[in-house]
């Protein structure tokens, strides 16, 4: 069984920083492309940036300049640095991930953490 285990969130004051992690486990063989969502009140979740295997990343433009989307593959572990932090982006963030085990790749989302950004 895989699991994404998210980390990091929290409440921060407008202009603050915080970063989340995304631990994958299970019987892995590897994970291929790795993406952050965040899906705030009352609105459809929205991807936030995305990151290849080999490194190639993809971000939404509110967060362009903010955010770093990276990941260690040999701790099968994603992080999204997020700075300058604005109220519009609290959220509850997810990760979600194409993980391989064996000759087997499957879709697996984290079960959220909540970032608040409030004075």
């Amino acid at each position: 069984q895989v699991q994404l285990v998210e980390s990091g969130g929290g409440l921060v004051q407008p202009g603050g920083s915080l970063r989340l992690s995304c631990a994958a486990s299970g019987s892995i063989s590897g994970i291929n492309a790795v993406g952050w969502y965040r899906q705030a009140p009352g609105k459809e979740r929205e991807s936030v940036a995305t990151i290849t295997s080999s490194g190639s990343t993809n971000y939404a433009d509110s967060v362009k300049g903010r955010f770093t989307i990276s990941r260690d593959n040999a701790k099968n572990t994603a992080y999204l640095q997020m700075n300058s932090l604005k109220p519009e982006d609290t959220a509850v963030y997810y990760c979600n991930a194409d993980v391989r085990r064996g000759a087997y790749t499957s879709n697996y989302w984290g079960q959220g953490t909540q970032v608040t950004v409030s004075s």
